[in-house]
């Protein structure tokens, strides 16, 4: 193993000691009460088999077959949602083929990101990920199931499906995706058009025509923000099949891949020989991977929220630091959009996830001595699957990239560095995905231009008042200030300045997309403006420096003068109701700090202070 890789692994396994260990004590607990439709009254029983037929019913008093529950995030108004529509019938096909049951567990909410970018829904956001874990955990709560297909895709959907998953870690789970749309409009054409609207040399029917011909069917968004991500970490930990992360809905390799997805978790319950819960599947070596792929890839930086949530909810503290130190050492070793111009399909015809897993495990940078949904070791996802006769099988993946301009070799990385750095200062802490910066950009100190919404931003940039070297701060964003949503409405007049020659930068408390970072954007401030970070004692005119070579976010203004002044206030009433944004007043108060995951189910830790510890 690479020393770096081995030494941060080592760390977070030593951090965690005592919260993995009561952890585990609660799902072994949990394991020895034993088949839990064993526990339910007849009663109870038949309310949960009453819908069956027959020979289902039969099989679940029996208590010998696998039930298998299935939680999905579909809808057919979002496109990587619809594929999903068909999956259980399916999937009950399948478990039935194998002597088994599946039930249907319930569905959980997937927002769109896309859809809600500048509207007040997108305030919801962030926190839908921990109502998602919520949700799935209701469905899941009836005592009736031996293991778990989850069923989701895009953007909070993933990370809160991960973390019921863990709540219930006594149980198996596979993670069953839905594939990309195939390939529309370049990613660089549709980039253009978005600032030549924001600069008023198109109308809005050209912007829709663009924007159409680039989401345009049914699955994922193909560009690599966190969508894409989080199908390539999941299946980096081990819990998809090998190899089925990106392959297109509606194709015939599409269905069997979730048919064998249904046979496979059967085989992983407790009813068989080859138990394998999820949360002893998954382990710290499993998540160090699922970090390593993301930076290696220049992935979406939502996961330095979400992988931490993830990760606390089986037991691990992980923390930016990690990230960072992990980033020192991964190369950048692929080119999606917006860290290059090919999409997730070029990426996937390129060698794909075999490819990059094969070149980051022969280079050290995995651990190859992990379980999986697949069997025990990584080496099993440097295969591919396809369809030999009608049947799915799996062949040894490409041992060389097929297209290096996509995809690369450890040894001819795009980049040495993996592409995140964690900045600090008097500011506070932050986070930047330099993966995608033009050369000459990792610096800049310039004179502060401070906003309080996304909003007056792109006010001000209509009215000419930003073309000048500027570090943009956009505060009060923050998880318990508005619920941090994230601001990609930035991005095309903050390139539109870049592009004629200024020096800019972005500083704020907010999120940015996973298809970010043109523009050094210093993100995930935290502490928070509305949490008395310095951040809102910023004033225009103050200069600020933004090293992502150095790692540092300072405000250039003397501390006797900083001590003086008062923390700046703004009315956020406006944010507090409308769009539902109300009934989640008190979910927003409970969030914790961007370093700690923005997570409000965290927040007193109980879960893992069972024993009467001190969570370490």
């Amino acid at each position: 193993m690479h020393p770096v890789i081995q030494r941060v692994t080592d760390r977070i396994a030593a951090r965690s000691e005592h919260s993995r260990a009561v952890y585990l004590q609660r799902i072994e607990k949990a394991r020895l009460k034993g088949p839990h439709r064993g526990s339910l009254s007849c009663g109870n029983l038949a309310h949960g088999f009453a819908a069956c037929g027959k020979d289902d019913k039969a099989d679940l008093r029996s208590l010998t077959k696998a039930n298998i529950g299935i939680i999905s995030s579909y809808n057919d108004m979002l496109s990587a949602h619809q594929p999903y529509e068909h999956y259980p019938a399916l999937i009950k096909t399948a478990t039935q083929e194998v002597g088994s049951v599946a039930q249907f567990a319930g569905g959980v909410p997937a927002m769109c990101d896309g859809v809600t970018q500048g509207q007040p829904g997108m305030e919801l956001s962030l926190m839908s990920r921990d109502i998602i874990a919520m949700a799935a955990a209701v469905g899941l709560s009836h005592n009736m199931f031996d293991g778990g297909l989850m069923l989701g895709i895009c953007d909070k959907i993933v990370p809160g499906l991960l973390m019921a998953a863990f709540s219930f870690g006594h149980l198996p789970f596979v993670f069953v995706p839905a594939g990309p749309m195939p390939s529309g409009i370049p990613n660089k054409e549709k980039a253009r058009v978005r600032q030549l609207f924001a600069e008023g040399k198109v109308g809005k029917e050209e912007l829709l025509e663009a924007e159409s011909a680039s989401y345009h069917a049914a699955g994922t968004c193909t560009f690599y923000g966190t969508a894409n991500s989080n199908q390539l970490v999941v299946e980096m930990m081990g819990l998809h099949l090998p190899g089925a992360s990106f392959v297109n809905p509606g194709t015939a390799l599409r269905d069997e891949l979730t048919k064998a997805a249904a046979r496979q978790v059967t085989r992983l319950t407790d009813l068989g020989t080859d138990y394998q819960p999820i949360g002893k599947l998954i382990d710290v070596k499993s998540i160090v991977n699922g970090l390593v792929g993301l930076l290696a890839t220049g992935g979406s930086t939502n996961h330095t929220m979400h992988l931490i949530a993830v990760a606390r909810s089986a037991g691990y503290l992980v923390n930016w630091d990690d990230f960072a130190e992990l980033s020192s050492a991964t190369p950048l070793i692929t080119r999606i959009y917006p860290n290059g111009q090919a999409d997730i399909n070029h990426f996937q015809q390129a060698g794909g996830m075999a490819y990059l897993i094969r070149t980051l495990l022969d280079h050290g940078l995995l651990h190859e001595d992990v379980q999986t949904v697949a069997g025990f070791g990584l080496r099993r996802y440097t295969q591919v699957p396809e369809l030999l006769d009608g049947k799915l099988v799996w062949v040894d993946g490409p041992e060389q990239s097929l297209d290096s301009t996509v995809l690369t070799s450890v040894d001819k990385p795009f980049k040495s560095h993996g592409g995140l750095e964690v900045l600090s200062g008097n500011l506070g802490r932050a986070v930047m995905k330099t993966s995608a910066l033009r050369d000459g950009t990792e610096v800049i100190t310039a004179p502060a231009v401070v906003f309080s919404s996304q909003h007056q931003l792109d006010t001000a940039f209509k009215a000419g008042e930003l073309n000048k070297d500027c570090v943009v701060v956009v505060r009060f964003q923050g998880p318990k200030a508005i619920g941090m949503p994230e601001l990609h409405k930035l991005t095309p007049p903050l390139g539109v300045l870049q592009d004629r020659g200024f020096k800019v930068a972005l500083v704020t408390d907010g999120r940015m997309s996973g298809a970010s970072g043109k523009v050094p954007a210093a993100i995930h401030v935290t502490p928070e403006a509305v949490e008395g970070g310095l951040l809102a004692k910023v004033q225009d005119g103050d200069l600020i420096k933004v090293d992502a070579e150095q790692g540092v976010l300072e405000l250039l203004v003397d501390a006797a003068e900083l001590a003086k002044r008062p923390l700046a206030e703004v009315d956020l009433t406006e944010s507090y109701a409308g769009m539902g944004r109300e009934l989640f007043s008190g979910l927003r108060m409970q969030l914790t700090g961007a370093e700690e995951g923005a997570c409000a189910l965290f927040a007193s830790e109980q879960h893992l202070q069972s024993d009467g510890g001190e969570h370490g």
